[in-house]
């Protein structure tokens, strides 16, 4: 059964805490309770998401998905994508140009999470590569378990956006030929 709270103490726009771990946690009127995303608890109390007094937990170190590897292997254009989990595994191709991530409907990557911003992140790529833009969400954007407003993106880079781990995958077109003559790797 999930919570959600039209009033009491977690009604209401704001930033709440774990009590457990003190991870931060925003929530808007309405939104379900979410367990913990670092800890699993579902105990929170309001506090500001600026709050010194306590250390939130750090982001849990991403590992490599047993999945990830059977991906790679299935890509056949070079390219950059971002491979996630959201009720399956997952890979997006990524264009030159922005590419939102978040709650809105209007994200190209769109997560249906209360621990995920409507405007979470940004991604800009180019030809000289991409980086990972916070898009001042409430709960941050971590770049390989350290918190970052900017980020360059490489090969192997893991971004976590609420409960979600993004893998950045980067599948050169060297890599896309040897594919296509059957000798990866």
């Amino acid at each position: 059964m999930t919570t959600s709270f039209e009033a009491g103490t977690l009604a209401g726009v704001g930033s709440f805490r774990c009590e457990e771990c003190s991870f931060p946690v925003a929530l808007h009127p309405g939104d379900e309770v979410p367990p913990c995303p670092s800890c699993g608890g579902s105990a929170f109390r309001r506090s500001s998401l600026f709050e010194t007094g306590a250390t939130p937990a750090p982001i849990p170190e991403a590992t490599d998905p047993g999945w990830l590897a059977e991906a790679r292997d299935a890509l056949v254009r070079g390219g950059d994508y971002l491979a996630f989990e959201d009720g399956g595994a997952r890979m997006v191709a990524l264009d030159n140009g922005w590419t939102r991530i978040g709650r809105s409907l209007a994200a190209h990557v769109r997560f249906d999470d209360p621990t995920v911003s409507r405007r979470h992140a940004l991604i800009y790529r180019d030809d000289e590569g991409a980086k990972a833009l916070d898009d001042r969400s409430l709960n941050g954007l971590f770049h390989n378990g350290e918190r970052v407003e900017l980020a360059d993106l490489s090969d192997g880079d893991v971004l976590s956006v609420g409960r979600f781990s993004l893998h950045f995958v980067q599948f050169t077109t060297e890599r896309a030929a040897q594919s296509a003559a059957g000798t990866t790797r």
